[in-house]
């Protein structure tokens, strides 16, 4: 049996597509493992794929799962190659489309030159929601890492961010101190942690260390979770450029409930088929 397959990124954030409304597949963690690994498989951050929806007023259905086979709830450079994947593979000629995600839905919408805007949701601010253990909800929190106190601010974009100010991201020692904020026990569900270095008001520069897939070249919903720890603390304007190593992200946030909105490229790199 060959099995289609495309591969496609946003910003560097590399993902391995796949069709399953049209074709059929038991996916295992070993088969996402095997094909994850970029010097004997295909290679990628996360694995997505479409499915047909059964939910009401959704287009399809869309799921995520990290190179270490572990399923995760929101990507927002994901959700952006999707909306595009669906409409280049002729499964839809809609440009405003809707996917069922494993919590909740997402709304997308292309635009010119392969870009998509995404409604990410309101962001996610109570302790109890994220989850992230604290006594109440607030702006920032102390985090003690290897016996080092550090502040973040705590927020969810149907995943959990945990947003650290720094000086400086390109000498901050993400890989020492990403996977140790990833596994701290004050988040029971890990969590992705972010470094944000503020420019001013409407650009940051920005690194996120994503769980479950260690550093990536742009992590969509770490932008908006940096935007909105960045607003919350007086320091971002309404709309952000967000400069990640692989390139550049806009936000726009009004604040309170309102949507978080995403806008980026998608590229896709190349077609492929694998024997099973």
């Amino acid at each position: 049996m060959l099995l289609k397959f495309t591969k496609m990124h946003g910003l560097g954030n590399d993902f391995m597509v796949l069709d399953l409304v049209r074709q059929q597949l038991v996916l295992t963690t070993e088969l996402i493992r095997t094909w994850s690994d970029r010097q004997t498989g295909v290679g990628f951050d996360q694995l997505l794929i479409i499915q047909p929806s059964t939910v009401a007023g959704c287009d399809f259905a869309y799921r995520i799962f990290n190179h270490d086979g572990g399923e995760v709830e929101h990507c927002g450079n994901g959700a952006r190659c999707v909306a595009r994947f669906v409409v280049d593979q002729g499964l839809t000629a809609k440009t405003e489309l809707v996917f069922e995600m494993a919590k909740g839905t997402i709304r997308t919408s292309l635009g010119p030159n392969r870009t998509v805007t995404v409604d990410m949701g309101s962001p996610i601010l109570a302790p109890a929601l994220i989850p992230f253990q604290a006594d109440q909800q607030a702006v920032t929190y102390p985090l003690q890492v290897a016996g080092k106190d550090y502040e973040i601010s705590a927020v969810s974009m149907g995943n959990p961010h945990a947003v650290m100010v720094v000086a400086d991201t390109e000498n901050t020692p993400v890989a020492e101190i990403g996977p140790l904020v990833e596994y701290h026990p004050r988040f029971p569900k890990r969590v992705n942690a972010g470094f944000m270095q503020v420019v001013n008001a409407n650009s940051i520069k920005l690194r996120v260390y994503e769980r479950g897939a260690g550093e990536t070249l742009t992590c969509g919903t770490g932008a908006c979770a940096a935007v909105v720890a960045g607003r919350l603390r007086g320091l971002l304007a309404e709309e952000v450029s967000v400069n990640t190593r692989g390139g550049t992200l806009r936000i726009r946030w009004n604040g309170g409930q309102h949507s978080v909105w995403m806008t980026g490229p998608t590229a896709t790199v190349f077609e492929g088929q694998i024997e099973l």
